[in-house]
């Protein structure tokens, strides 16, 4: 299992809701969260599947940004 960390721009409650149906519809994450509380909005997918560029790929389709951390 790989954990993937990312710098986004997922900022609230709200935003978190949006995303959600993004990355609850991908078969290729296990895991998801987003700690919204820390400054650069870490968003932690547990994967065995996607690349860092799959996942950033779907941020962006959800409306955010996305980059490695």
């Amino acid at each position: 299992m790989n954990y993937l960390k990312f710098k986004t721009n997922i900022n609230c409650g709200g935003c978190v809701a949006n995303v959600t149906p993004f990355l609850n519809k991908e078969a290729g994450i296990c895991k998801w969260n987003v700690d919204t509380t820390n400054a650069q909005k870490v968003l932690t997918i547990s994967t065995d599947k996607l690349s860092e560029e799959e996942v950033i790929k779907i941020i962006q389709e959800a409306g955010y940004k996305a980059e490695r951390l």
